[in-house]
């Protein structure tokens, strides 16, 4: 029965159902200046000690250390040392050339799919810098920036990508879900959210062995509304798991705005406040800012004193994919008007600002990470491209399943050896 036709409810309003629209469509003008963004150095840096609590205004308000002239300022300032800094840039500018690579490779048809983290290069690399080496990551896919800034080879990288037979995944996992336990690189789970239990658990693991090292969970601001993501939350809270608990917020998650996942409501962040947990809302494209918001974290877990939310704001420049065309539901020019800029040209003007670079050590460092890039890529291809793969070795694909293969599977291996020799 409707309420109208009862006369008990006639005098009630009609309920209505909100469904949440980004502020600008394609044919739109984007506009940012409604977003809040603090003045850098403005947000105070509490002691790692502090009760969370306490620092509730840091989940809502946003940590940064460049300012507009490219100078360091504010408490959160790690006052890194100019070669870190270089090393920072180096690893950026070879992430977006790498991306650049493989992203025409996928459309000459040499692999599947690719996704690219460009504008996001900040929060990988300086993660990587602020960790210590044998801490792990549980990763999404825009975090190649932590294989790269670890010393992966570029090589292995692409071999995975073409799955050929340099690939030590041997095939077995999708493009650009690498995997290196050496690197400290848990391999990527293309079911978003199980980040956060997996980090939280290993943690957890680690603290029950009396190990030293500490987990860092990676999911984007999609995957919060994934149950995953509060199992993890929950754990990591009850058992002060020595974990780092990581929110990309990029604003999109495929073609739905940040807006479906709760960004209307509150921060991501702030979502560590029911948990009882310190949460900091972090400058995602300022590398400092980066660097200093995880190494507070680090330091906290491994000082016992449990896991640490941070929500890494920043904008996701190119479209989710080579599969995806971003045109299709947001402005072709919104990502040059996101007001955070370009993480890449702010150190590098924070760096001339110190007088530690120059334009022509600029593009040398570029001419050198392209060539790299590009020799890596050559090697990778002597070993084959994605659709060049036949039927070689395909008896591998029944290995490291089962200790003893069961009668029925060895039939099929045997079958499919069979056929692929006729």
């Amino acid at each position: 029965m409707r309420d109208k036709d009862n006369p008990k409810k006639a005098n009630r309003p009609e309920l209505r159902l909100h469904v949440p629209e980004p502020p600008f469509r394609p044919g739109d003008t984007p506009d940012f200046s409604s977003l809040k963004v603090p003045a850098a150095g403005s947000t105070p840096r509490p002691d790692i000690a502090v009760a969370a609590a306490e620092i509730e205004p840091l989940a809502k308000g946003l940590v940064r250390v460049l300012d507009d002239d490219g100078a360091a300022v504010g408490p959160w300032d790690p006052k890194l040392d100019a070669d870190t800094l270089r090393k920072i840039l180096r690893d950026m500018v070879t992430v977006r050339i790498f991306d650049d690579r493989m992203y025409r490779a996928q459309r000459q048809g040499k692999t599947s799919f690719y996704m690219k983290a460009t504008g996001e290069e900040a929060i990988a690399t300086a993660t990587a810098a602020a960790l210590d080496r044998e801490d792990i990551n549980f990763p999404t896919y825009r975090q190649q920036g932590l294989l790269v800034s670890r010393g992966y080879p570029l090589v292995e990288m692409m071999c995975q990508i073409y799955s050929n037979k340099g690939d030590k995944l041997r095939g077995r996992q999708l493009p650009i879900m690498y995997s290196s336990k050496e690197h400290g690189f848990f391999t990527i789970s293309g079911n978003l959210g199980t980040q956060f239990p997996q980090a939280v658990g290993w943690a957890m693991a680690s603290a029950i062995k009396g190990d030293s090292r500490i987990a860092v969970g990676w999911i984007g601001d999609g995957a919060t509304a994934e149950g995953d993501f509060h199992a993890g939350m929950t754990f990591a809270a009850v058992y002060n798991a020595p974990a780092i608990l990581c929110v990309v917020n990029n604003q999109w998650a495929i073609s739905s705005f940040s807006g479906i996942a709760g960004a209307e409501k509150a921060t991501f962040a702030q979502r560590g406040v029911g948990y009882g947990l310190p949460s900091l809302r972090v400058d995602g494209n300022d590398v400092l800012a980066v660097y200093s918001a995880v190494r507070w974290a680090a330091d906290r877990a491994r000082s016992n004193l449990g896991a640490t939310l941070i929500e890494f704001f920043t904008y996701r420049a190119e479209g989710h994919s080579t599969s995806d065309d971003p045109t299709g539901y947001r402005p072709a020019g919104e990502a040059k008007a996101w007001p955070l800029g370009d993480p890449i040209e702010r150190l590098k003007a924070h760096l001339l600002a110190l007088g530690e670079w120059d334009e022509e050590r600029h593009e040398a460092m570029r001419a050198e990470c392209d060539a790299e890039v590009r020799a890596a890529q050559k090697e990778a291809e002597k070993m084959g491209v994605l659709p060049e793969q036949g039927r070689d070795n395909i008896e591998s694909m029944f290995d490291d399943v089962y200790a003893d293969v069961p009668w029925n599977l060895v039939e099929q291996r045997d079958q499919a050896v069979s056929e692929g020799r006729d």
